[in-house]
């Protein structure tokens, strides 16, 4: 059997029981957003338009196979210890260089207000449902996929808890819009990522990882 296969299907799925990471109200969560340009959000709102190239969007597309505004929302994010290196590595992983100018990027942070479950792509449950942990690192649209019958097959998840495959295996998440009911009024931290406060972070961030900066 491969290693990575295609998801079984949202029927087979809801005979496993899952396995949860908890994230306690009091957590915070650190992300990383584009306020301009093509389908900008804000510190607290999911982008509603996918699926897009990232790995966990659980959009479903329009009957083209195309991208849309769905009902369906996702928000990409860090926690613990490493949660800023490990948001800029994944926010700009694609290219490797961290515009700190493109599509206005901010730096947030927040503190959760309630409980989220998080399916636990860290250890046996990605074995277990016929996965392994080539989720969180092979093909993306087979990740997506898998995405999508996650979201279906269990209704109490309120998102993802993955290891970060470009920043060692350090807690990255991603909250379905079923999470937005523990999102504060307000949030702790918000700079523009051009923030000179920010610059010497950022560049060892970069030096450590090996990206660029501009």
């Amino acid at each position: 059997m491969a290693k990575f296969p295609e998801p079984p299907g949202v029927t087979k799925l809801k005979e496993f029981t899952p396995i949860f990471k908890t994230l306690s109200a009091g957590v915070r969560v650190y992300r990383i957003f584009r306020s301009s340009g093509t389908y900008p959000v804000c510190w607290n709102t999911f982008r509603y338009f996918g699926p897009t190239s990232a790995r966990f969007d659980h959009h479903l597309a329009d009957p083209q196979g195309n991208p849309q505004v769905d009902k369906r929302g996702i928000m990409y994010g860090a926690v613990g210890d490493e949660a800023v290196p490990t948001c800029l590595a994944e926010a700009y992983q694609s290219a490797r260089t961290i515009d700190r100018k493109l599509a206005d990027p901010v730096l947030c942070a927040f503190t959760l207000t309630e409980r989220l479950f998080l399916l636990d792509l860290t250890g046996p449950f990605a074995t277990q449902i016929g996965a392994s942990m080539a989720i969180n690192t092979g093909t993306r649209k087979r990740s997506r996929r898998w995405a999508q019958q996650l979201f279906d097959a269990f209704p109490g998840a309120h998102g993802i808890y993955y290891p970060s495959s470009m920043h060692g295996n350090n807690s990255a998440i991603a909250l379905f819009e079923r999470a937005g009911h523990a999102l504060p009024d307000a949030a702790i931290m918000h700079r523009q990522l051009d923030d000179p406060e920010l610059l010497s972070a950022i560049q060892g961030t970069a030096w450590t990882i090996g990206y660029t900066v501009v």
